[in-house]
């Protein structure tokens, strides 16, 4: 994994103009027209979804717009929190951009997009079911992780007047994909125990270094808090 996002590293500090500027601005675009369009389509939801889903059996027959239209599928039917994910998403990843530069935020999130769709292939392929996919939850939460990882400290109000820390939502996000991988390999659900997999896979090939030095920094501040207490205690008794 070092090899490869050296590499990665070296791409981009060669090739500075690769990537599409303002990603995360198409993508919140992209939502939203699509959650309009299944507003004001003739199909069902179900029919919508089915068309614009990622499927093998629907690529081998030629309909390449599925590797790309699934990632624009809304996962919520409310258009308020449709709102609040696509800011808090074009929030995360404008910054990811702006720290890593284009080409290496591109790379991180498109990778996310095609391992997605590979891992659904190579399912469909071991089990012999055409197993589909809609929208982009784990490449978005596999963003998340990557902010996470960079400012641990950023803080978010959650319900909108609860400050929280980021590292303790994503925290809590890593407990989710833990157990959804469970839930899913006990029901034998292999698209939900792929799907997460494959993003976390793609947020350790960018981020097994950052995560060696956030958990020392984490410890030391542990630590340093611990001596400042034991310090603080006998002054107190005094």
């Amino acid at each position: 994994m070092n090899s490869l996002r050296r590499r990665i590293d070296r791409f981009c500090v060669l090739h500075p103009n690769f990537g599409i500027p303002n990603l995360m601005l198409y993508i919140v675009i992209g939502n939203i027209a699509f959650y309009l369009l299944s507003l004001f389509s003739t199909l069902d939801g179900g029919s919508f979804y089915s068309i614009l889903s990622f499927s093998w059996a629907g690529l081998k027959q030629g309909q390449l717009w599925r590797l790309l239209s699934f990632r624009f599928l809304p996962m919520t039917t409310s258009p308020f929190w449709l709102l609040v994910s696509c800011y808090f998403y074009y929030w995360i990843g404008s910054t990811l951009e702006r720290e890593w530069g284009t080409a290496k935020f591109t790379i991180y999130y498109l990778s996310g997009v095609l391992l997605t769709a590979l891992g659904a292939v190579i399912t469909s392929l071991i089990t012999g079911y055409d197993w589909q996919v809609a929208g982009a939850e784990y490449v978005n939460l596999a963003m998340f992780f990557a902010f996470a990882t960079l400012y641990p400290d950023a803080q978010v109000l959650l319900f909108f007047f609860i400050p929280v820390k980021i590292k303790w939502m994503a925290i809590l996000d890593a407990c989710y994909f833990a157990y959804i991988i469970f839930f899913c390999a006990a029901s034998r659900y292999w698209i939900g125990v792929v799907l997460p997999l494959v993003a976390l896979l793609n947020f350790f090939v960018f981020f097994a270094p950052e995560l060696g030095r956030f958990a020392k920094r984490e410890q030391t501040r542990t630590k340093q808090a611990a001596h400042f207490h034991n310090a603080v205690r006998p002054t107190q008794r005094e």
